[in-house]
């Protein structure tokens, strides 16, 4: 589980939709990439999740590219 500290500033990034630099919420998050339920428990992969404060936008980057 993801904790977080709010006396940190948030991370300033490019955003796509607000064409600046703004300020966004970043978390690594575990997800399941198979669809079948089968073995999924051995697809799971980090992805950075970088979310807009501004206007919602969110990106997932896949961080483990093996």
């Amino acid at each position: 589980m993801a904790t977080t500290d709010d006396s940190i500033a948030d991370m300033t990034e490019q955003c796509l939709s607000c064409d600046g630099q703004t300020p966004h919420s970043v978390s690594v998050e575990i997800l399941t990439e198979s669809t079948k339920e089968e073995n999924s428990e051995y697809s799971r992969e980090p992805y950075r999740v970088s979310e807009c404060i501004e206007c919602g936008e969110q990106t997932t980057t896949r961080m483990n590219n093996a």
